[in-house]
């Protein structure tokens, strides 16, 4: 059984300070260990995104991977706050918006996301604690 149809795997840019602080917010908020992660530039990764045949250089946005099915920007993020513990799921509501109208925010903060919050020089290392989630 593939690790995709036992959790939602998600992907994302493993060098942007603001991508790593929302996987923290995730990972503290997963109650139910639902997802796996996956930084975009790890092999593992790589691997997945060609079963899905993903670009390998593909760093444009957070990706969710369920089962069969991948969510991109705002729509793997809704997804994701769907599934989340708390009042997070709340967040949902706005999937009624349609695409068109919530992926160029998301675009948006995409291309300044280095300058606005940072970029390290490396791919996060998940602590002892966190190693069982990643991919």
């Amino acid at each position: 059984m593939r690790i995709q149809d036992r959790h939602d795997i998600i992907l994302f840019d493993g060098v942007c300070n603001l991508c790593n602080n929302a996987i923290d917010f995730v990972i503290k908020r997963d109650k139910k260990e639902r997802f796996k992660f996956g930084a975009l530039q790890d092999n593992a990764t790589k691997s997945i995104l060609k079963d899905y045949k993903i670009n390998e250089a593909y760093l444009d946005s957070i990706i969710l991977i369920r089962g069969d099915q991948v969510f991109y920007k705002s729509k793997a993020a809704l997804e994701i706050a769907r599934n989340l513990g708390g009042i997070w799921p709340l967040l949902y509501v706005f999937n009624f918006i349609p695409s068109a109208v919530r992926d160029p925010v998301y675009d948006w903060i995409a291309r300044n996301r280095y300058k606005w919050f940072g970029k390290k020089e490396t791919c996060r290392i998940p602590t002892t604690k966190e190693k069982r989630k990643f991919l």
